[in-house]
């Protein structure tokens, strides 16, 4: 009989079926060789999945991330998607501890129908942005360009959430502007009464071209906007075509939470 692995696909960061962002949850028995767990991140297709497999002792769980392109440290829809299958196949539990490769202690919560989770904080520098990196976006004007180093990842701010909305980037020609970054977070305030900012994520050097919603950018931008808004509690909305939502709230200078909901589409078995 053949070897299967429980697998799921969660939409993340949504109260609703087939919006935010899809993550591939993967159910992990035995070790898996890192270029095994890649050709499923590249067969299921979707921006990441998680392989999470449990530790001996406690609600602790290990958690790997693998876009179609490469291992990616640290995924927030992806974990929001592996809390949602553990808690919902055991109704019991109410915290859970992931570890990921870079050894950061992950913890998260059940709070009804929504899921917080503990990350880290991180800092933005000044970076300037290619000229060719903006017109492949389709952006004239800039507010500021920042960086954050440890998801390799390049901040532009922009006036107006509106055109933030109607990009629609040449990707070509975008990966031809910059050849050492993940990606480029575009953001502005938003002109919603219920949110506080908005981004759009692009990351056709690491992943896919367009990531719908992404938890993982938010360790950066959620101070980045603390600075300019004067808050620590915001509301945030991607506006993705799938679009999405969070809560985010910064606890201290080097951790914060983001909260959210997350709905399971698909329950399987991969057949290895």
């Amino acid at each position: 009989m053949p070897n299967t692995i429980e697998t799921y696909i969660v939409d993340s960061f949504t109260n609703e079926a087939f919006k935010g962002n899809p993550a591939g949850v993967c159910l992990v028995q035995t070790e898996l060789d890192d270029r095994f767990m890649l050709s499923i991140a590249k067969e299921l297709g979707l921006s990441e999945t998680a392989f999470i497999s449990k530790e001996e002792t406690g609600d602790i769980y290990s958690i790997r991330y693998f876009s179609p392109k490469m291992e990616i440290p640290l995924c927030g829809h992806a974990t929001l998607a592996s809390a949602k299958v553990l808690f919902e196949r055991n109704q019991e539990q109410s915290k859970i501890h992931f570890k990921n490769i870079q050894d950061l202690d992950l913890i998260i919560r059940k709070d009804g129908n929504q899921i917080e989770m503990e990350f880290p904080v991180y800092e933005t520098v000044p970076q300037n942005a290619p000229g060719e990196l903006l017109k492949a976006l389709g952006i004239e004007v800039i507010n500021n360009s920042e960086y954050n180093k440890e998801t390799n990842i390049l901040l532009l701010e922009i006036e107006d959430s509106e055109l933030l909305g109607q990009l629609s980037p040449d990707f070509e020609q975008l990966q031809r502007s910059h050849d050492s970054i993940n990606g480029v977070l575009v953001t502005a305030t938003s002109t919603q009464d219920n949110y506080d900012f908005e981004s759009r994520y692009f990351w056709p050097w690491s992943g896919t071209n367009e990531d719908p919603v992404t938890g993982g950018t938010h360790t950066f931008l959620a101070k980045y906007w603390s600075k300019r808004l004067n808050k620590t509690l915001m509301h945030s909305f991607q506006c993705s075509e799938r679009t999405g939502f969070m809560e985010v709230e910064l606890i201290g200078n080097d951790k914060m939470t983001i909260k959210s909901e997350a709905q399971i589409i698909l329950k399987g078995e991969l057949v290895l």
